[in-house]
Protein backbone atom coordinates (compact mmCIF):
# COMPACT_ATOMS: atom_id res chain seq x y z
CA UNK A 1 0.00 0.00 0.00
CA UNK A 2 3.26 2.45 1.00
CA UNK A 3 4.60 1.54 -2.31
CA UNK A 4 1.46 2.75 -4.45
CA UNK A 5 1.28 5.89 -2.65
CA UNK A 6 4.81 6.62 -3.21
CA UNK A 7 4.77 6.02 -6.81
CA UNK A 8 1.09 7.97 -6.89
CA UNK A 9 3.15 10.50 -5.82
CA UNK A 10 6.47 10.70 -7.67
CA UNK A 11 4.83 13.00 -10.41
CA UNK A 12 3.69 15.44 -8.10
CA UNK A 13 7.10 15.48 -6.66
CA UNK A 14 8.91 15.76 -9.94
CA UNK A 15 6.81 18.46 -10.97
CA UNK A 16 7.49 20.09 -7.88
CA UNK A 17 11.07 19.83 -8.41
CA UNK A 18 11.14 21.08 -11.77
CA UNK A 19 9.34 24.37 -10.99
CA UNK A 20 11.26 25.42 -8.21
CA UNK A 21 14.79 24.66 -10.86
CA UNK A 22 13.26 26.74 -13.70
CA UNK A 23 12.08 29.34 -11.37
CA UNK A 24 15.63 29.52 -10.46
CA UNK A 25 16.92 29.72 -13.76
CA UNK A 26 14.77 32.76 -15.13
CA UNK A 27 16.33 35.22 -12.85
CA UNK A 28 19.55 35.39 -13.51
CA UNK A 29 22.78 38.22 -12.95
CA UNK A 30 25.59 39.18 -15.40
CA UNK A 31 28.26 41.48 -14.93
CA UNK A 32 28.19 41.15 -10.99
CA UNK A 33 31.11 43.60 -9.70
CA UNK A 34 32.20 45.38 -6.51
CA UNK A 35 34.58 47.90 -6.30
CA UNK A 36 37.55 47.81 -3.71
CA UNK A 37 36.34 48.69 -0.02
CA UNK A 38 38.43 48.90 3.25
CA UNK A 39 37.53 46.23 6.56
CA UNK A 40 35.45 48.55 8.94
CA UNK A 41 33.89 50.39 5.83
CA UNK A 42 31.09 49.93 3.27
CA UNK A 43 30.94 48.65 0.08
CA UNK A 44 28.50 47.91 -3.04
CA UNK A 45 27.70 45.21 -5.48
CA UNK A 46 26.64 46.42 -8.73
CA UNK A 47 24.81 44.09 -11.59
CA UNK A 48 22.64 43.36 -14.40
CA UNK A 49 19.33 41.42 -13.38
CA UNK A 50 16.82 39.79 -16.05
CA UNK A 51 13.48 38.05 -15.05
CA UNK A 52 13.15 36.12 -18.20
CA UNK A 53 9.63 35.12 -16.92
CA UNK A 54 6.32 36.27 -17.60
CA UNK A 55 5.80 37.25 -13.87
CA UNK A 56 7.00 40.02 -12.13
CA UNK A 57 8.67 39.46 -9.00
CA UNK A 58 10.52 41.50 -6.19
CA UNK A 59 13.95 42.05 -4.94
CA UNK A 60 13.34 41.98 -1.04
CA UNK A 61 16.96 41.77 0.15
CA UNK A 62 20.26 40.15 0.24
CA UNK A 63 22.78 37.97 2.52
CA UNK A 64 26.89 38.08 2.44
CA UNK A 65 29.36 36.72 4.89
CA UNK A 66 31.78 39.44 3.89
CA UNK A 67 29.81 42.00 5.34
CA UNK A 68 27.43 42.77 9.20
CA UNK A 69 24.35 44.12 6.98
CA UNK A 70 23.79 43.78 3.92
CA UNK A 71 20.54 46.56 2.30
CA UNK A 72 19.50 47.29 -0.83
CA UNK A 73 19.90 50.92 -1.74
CA UNK A 74 18.94 53.75 -4.64
CA UNK A 75 21.18 56.80 -5.27
CA UNK A 76 20.22 59.53 -6.49
CA UNK A 77 20.70 63.91 -7.16
CA UNK A 78 18.05 65.73 -4.88
CA UNK A 79 17.16 68.89 -5.50
CA UNK A 80 19.92 70.44 -4.55
CA UNK A 81 22.30 68.73 -6.54
CA UNK A 82 23.49 66.26 -3.45
CA UNK A 83 23.87 62.61 -3.83
CA UNK A 84 21.43 61.17 -1.51
CA UNK A 85 21.10 56.89 -0.51
CA UNK A 86 17.90 55.58 0.16
CA UNK A 87 17.57 52.40 2.02
CA UNK A 88 14.50 50.17 -0.49
CA UNK A 89 12.34 47.60 1.18
CA UNK A 90 12.38 45.85 -2.30
CA UNK A 91 12.78 46.83 -6.04
CA UNK A 92 10.48 45.87 -8.58
CA UNK A 93 11.55 43.05 -11.13
CA UNK A 94 9.03 43.61 -13.98
CA UNK A 95 8.17 40.28 -16.14
CA UNK A 96 10.74 39.92 -19.17
CA UNK A 97 12.55 42.85 -17.73
CA UNK A 98 16.12 43.66 -15.87
CA UNK A 99 16.98 46.03 -13.29
CA UNK A 100 20.57 47.65 -13.93
CA UNK A 101 22.53 48.01 -10.78
CA UNK A 102 25.05 50.52 -10.83
CA UNK A 103 26.97 53.05 -9.39
CA UNK A 104 24.44 55.83 -8.65
CA UNK A 105 21.41 53.97 -8.91
CA UNK A 106 20.12 50.66 -7.54
CA UNK A 107 23.26 48.51 -5.65
CA UNK A 108 23.36 46.21 -3.11
CA UNK A 109 25.10 47.66 0.02
CA UNK A 110 27.58 46.05 2.46
CA UNK A 111 27.70 47.04 5.79
CA UNK A 112 30.54 47.44 8.28
CA UNK A 113 33.05 45.09 5.95
CA UNK A 114 34.90 42.08 7.64
CA UNK A 115 37.71 42.36 5.46
CA UNK A 116 38.95 44.12 3.03
CA UNK A 117 37.85 44.14 -0.78
CA UNK A 118 41.15 44.23 -2.98
CA UNK A 119 40.57 44.15 -6.96
CA UNK A 120 40.27 40.37 -7.83
CA UNK A 121 39.11 39.01 -5.17
CA UNK A 122 35.95 37.07 -5.15
CA UNK A 123 33.10 36.32 -2.36
CA UNK A 124 29.69 35.63 -2.75
CA UNK A 125 26.15 37.29 -2.49
CA UNK A 126 22.76 35.39 -2.44
CA UNK A 127 20.06 37.62 -3.99
CA UNK A 128 16.47 36.43 -1.95
CA UNK A 129 13.19 37.41 -4.03
CA UNK A 130 9.66 37.47 -2.82
CA UNK A 131 8.55 34.68 -4.91
CA UNK A 132 11.66 32.88 -6.74
CA UNK A 133 14.21 31.10 -4.91
CA UNK A 134 17.08 32.85 -4.09
CA UNK A 135 20.04 33.11 -6.45
CA UNK A 136 23.65 32.76 -4.69
CA UNK A 137 26.05 34.97 -6.92
CA UNK A 138 29.90 35.14 -7.09
CA UNK A 139 30.85 38.66 -6.71
CA UNK A 140 34.21 39.88 -8.83
CA UNK A 141 36.25 42.85 -6.54
CA UNK A 142 36.48 45.24 -9.68
CA UNK A 143 38.67 48.99 -10.32
CA UNK A 144 40.18 51.26 -8.33
CA UNK A 145 38.15 52.10 -5.47
CA UNK A 146 35.33 54.81 -4.83
CA UNK A 147 35.91 57.44 -6.53
CA UNK A 148 34.66 61.18 -6.63
CA UNK A 149 32.27 62.09 -9.35
CA UNK A 150 32.99 65.77 -9.60
CA UNK A 151 29.83 66.70 -11.22
CA UNK A 152 26.27 65.23 -12.42
CA UNK A 153 24.89 66.33 -15.74
CA UNK A 154 20.86 66.42 -15.74
CA UNK A 155 18.70 67.10 -18.71
CA UNK A 156 16.29 69.41 -18.55
CA UNK A 157 14.61 69.77 -21.82
CA UNK A 158 16.26 72.25 -23.73
CA UNK A 159 18.52 73.70 -20.32
CA UNK A 160 21.34 71.27 -19.72
CA UNK A 161 23.23 72.01 -16.42
CA UNK A 162 25.51 70.57 -13.67
CA UNK A 163 25.31 70.15 -9.88
CA UNK A 164 28.34 69.02 -7.86
CA UNK A 165 28.57 65.88 -6.12
CA UNK A 166 29.08 65.70 -2.55
CA UNK A 167 30.15 62.12 -1.54
CA UNK A 168 31.34 59.05 -3.28
CA UNK A 169 28.98 57.76 -5.80
CA UNK A 170 27.38 54.22 -3.91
Amino acid sequence: MKQKIYLALMPLMGLLLFACQTQTAEIKAHEVWARPAMMGGNGAVYMILHNHSNQGDQLIGATSDVAEAVELHKSEVNDQGVMIMMKQEAIDLPAGGEIQMQPGGYHIMLIGLRKDLKEGDTFQVVLKFRSSADLPLQVTVKGGGMEMQPEAEHDHGSESHNHPMTSPTP
